[in-house]
């Protein structure tokens, strides 16, 4: 079974910035999408990033141009560089992997950002 380790997380003062990772156990070459969702309280869980290859990434039009998200296949690993974080983007980041169709998340990584 695939899992997703999220690490990156944490408090931060608004307009700092924060980069989360997202390791998969199994090589993301056969990924077919990665990429972040995040959940504030009492909301539903948005999209954050997503990728299918280095060209063809989207961005929720909230982080676009704050947000960059990259990916090594050899650490089997995806970034999210965050830059001038807002207050509004507290919320925990979770990690998605698409494989065969089947969506596999992570636990999640708390991000706060005060005011």
């Amino acid at each position: 079974q695939v899992q997703l380790v999220e690490s990156g997380g944490g408090l931060v003062q608004a307009g700092g910035s924060l980069t989360l990772s997202c390791t998969a156990s199994k090589n993301i070459y056969s990924a077919n999408i990665m990429g972040w969702y995040r959940q504030a309280p009492g909301t539903q869980r948005e999209l954050v990033a997503t990728m299918t290859t280095p060209r063809n990434t989207i961005y929720a039009d909230s982080v676009k141009g704050r947000f960059t998200l990259s990916r090594d296949y050899v650490k089997s690993t995806i970034w999210l560089r965050m830059n001038n974080l807002k207050p509004e983007d507290t919320a925990v980041y979770v990690c998605l992997a698409r494989y065969e169709g089947r969506d596999v998340w992570g636990r999640g990584t708390q991000v706060t950002v005060s005011s």
